[in-house]
């Protein structure tokens, strides 16, 4: 049985990480690199690191922050933030990303994961997707969830993953920052049409939420942000509660 992962998520605007809810009322609360070391000594399998207003400014995300960040972590690094071109990918992984999470860029211009498949390895491309319900049918946000776009969610997810896309993570608007549980008919739906390790995020307030999300087929890492900055949830004990459920961790 394949075990199942953990994954803090830093969204880093301005140097700092913040956090919102529902994309919106963005807050600073942490240095990056105190907490990625944090997060790096109580057990997190991978860590992501999101420039979140990169593409909003038309930048290059922040290259200095991410280098120090992946010099003080020894777990997997997800990098994404207005990565646009092959070169945005070469220019991250040099900084110390093992994987590169593209978004808007791909809506861009889908061929850049075909491309970057090709060049560094479908492990090495993560589709991250932005998504929220409209008028009942689970549409793609760019932009930071800023900008609807016309493109269907899981129509989209399976395109990203023929094109050579390794993994997913699927971002829920609606459930972000409001800790009610990951929106888990989202996430089933997306599943059901693609073979390809689903990261779920958005949603998660407490250690009940990831048992859960573990329930549910093809789902195979819950991605967090405030309940774990907070300190209202520690990932060993979280760990430790899901294997009490039978949940294959990896402690």
């Amino acid at each position: 049985m394949i075990s199942k992962r953990i994954i803090p998520c830093l969204d880093i605007r301005d140097g700092m990480v913040v956090k919102g809810v529902n994309f919106e009322n963005v807050k600073d609360i942490a240095d990056p690199v105190e907490m990625a070391q944090r997060y790096n000594n109580e057990g997190a399998d991978e860590l992501v690191f999101y420039d979140i207003t990169a593409s909003v400014e038309k930048r290059k995300l922040f290259d200095d922050v991410l280098v120090k960040v992946a010099s003080q972590i020894f777990i997997p690094l997800t990098v994404g933030g207005a990565i646009q071109t092959l070169e945005d990918f070469e220019r991250v992984l040099k900084c110390g990303a093992d994987k590169v999470s593209v978004n808007s860029g791909a809506i861009k211009d889908p061929e850049i994961i075909e491309k970057a498949a090709r060049k560094y390895g479908s492990q090495c491309v993560v589709l991250s997707m932005d998504v929220k319900r409209v008028d009942g049918a689970f549409k793609v946000f760019t932009m930071g969830g800023r900008k609807e776009t016309p493109i269907e969610a899981i129509s989209w997810a399976v395109e990203g993953v023929e094109r050579g896309a390794g993994e997913l993570v699927v971002n829920s608007i609606d459930t972000d920052g409001v800790r009610g549980g990951f929106d888990l008919d989202m996430l089933d739906a997306i599943a059901e049409k693609v073979n390809v390790p689903i990261i779920a995020s958005g949603g998660a307030g407490c250690k009940e939420d990831f048992a859960e999300l573990f329930t549910h087929k093809g789902i195979d890492a819950g991605l967090a942000a405030g309940i774990f900055h907070t300190g209202e949830l520690r990932i060993k004990d979280l760990k430790e509660y899901l294997q009490e459920k039978k949940v294959e961790m990896r402690v």
